[in-house]
């Protein structure tokens, strides 16, 4: 019994280790096939279409809403020190270098994520990916590359969409409903939001991108190798699950350190 519990912290190592090493093969081959020839763009666009434009409804509403909220919570923190003229500079600054990429990338988890996660899993579990393989078919380029492409085209569009709408949520609280100079509302935005900020919410979208589909699709794809993977539709089920929890904290975690590595180049 003492020998048992000894040897499980070595086998809990063993198995992070051996789940990391298969995430990583599992990206390096994803991107290999995406930079070798042939290439195909109908498939990425087709995924492009799912990841983006069926996600824009969710990102509008929720964009609106949280420049909303962002506006009067600011708002009633700023009327306390005579500053309400910085609304815009707040609002513009929040949206573009936190709250737009970041929630973006968690609407689309919960929407788009899911699916791939559920949608690979389920081919897995059937043995359809088996199927691809005896017709000498490659799953990380009929499946997996179109998504990761899609994920990092379809993301930096469906933040720029959340901020302006965001920005545009805000406006309607502060210059409508509390009225702040609509002048000095965007004037205070185009003076203090910079390039450095447009491009630290770019590179986030990016990376949040990538790491949606990369972790989402290999969750599925390694189904069959998770303790999950002879439940049937119970097992895609509690695999869609850990993928999207893994994802969100991915992009939380993600969302730090590109932080703290982009604001060390940010001008003062």
């Amino acid at each position: 019994m003492i020998a048992r519990l000894l040897s499980l912290p070595g086998a809990w190592t063993l198995r992070l280790i051996g789940a990391w090493g298969r995430m990583g093969l599992f990206l390096l081959h994803t991107v290999g096939r995406i930079l070798s020839p042939p290439f195909h763009l109908q498939p990425v666009l087709r995924q492009v279409h799912f990841l983006g434009a069926r996600s824009t409804l969710v990102v509008v509403v929720s964009g609106a809403f949280v420049g909303m909220v962002v506006a009067l919570q600011f708002y009633d923190t700023l009327v306390r020190f005579g500053s309400v003229s910085l609304l815009g500079s707040a609002v513009g600054l929040s949206l573009t270098r936190e709250l737009g990429p970041v929630l973006t990338a968690l609407m689309v988890i919960g929407r788009a994520g899911s699916a791939i996660c559920a949608e690979i899993g389920i081919m897995r579990s059937d043995e359809q990916i088996d199927g691809l393989e005896c017709m000498a078919v490659d799953p990380y380029r009929y499946l997996m590359a179109p998504r990761l492409l899609a994920g990092i085209v379809a993301l930096p569009l469906l933040t720029a969409i959340f901020i302006v709408v965001g920005i545009a949520g805000g406006w309607l609280i502060g210059v409508g409903l509390f009225g702040v100079s609509d002048g000095a509302y965007f004037q205070g935005m185009y003076d203090t939001v910079l390039w450095s900020d447009v491009r630290m919410g770019l590179v986030k979208s990016l990376a949040f991108g990538l790491l949606i589909v990369w972790i989402t699709a290999a969750k599925g794809y390694f189904l069959h190798l998770t303790r999950f993977g002879n439940l049937g539709a119970e097992g895609v089920s509690r695999v869609t699950t850990d993928a999207v929890v893994y994802a969100s904290i991915a992009v939380l975690v993600a969302d730090y350190l590109l932080s703290a590595i982009l604001l060390k180049g940010t001008p003062t």
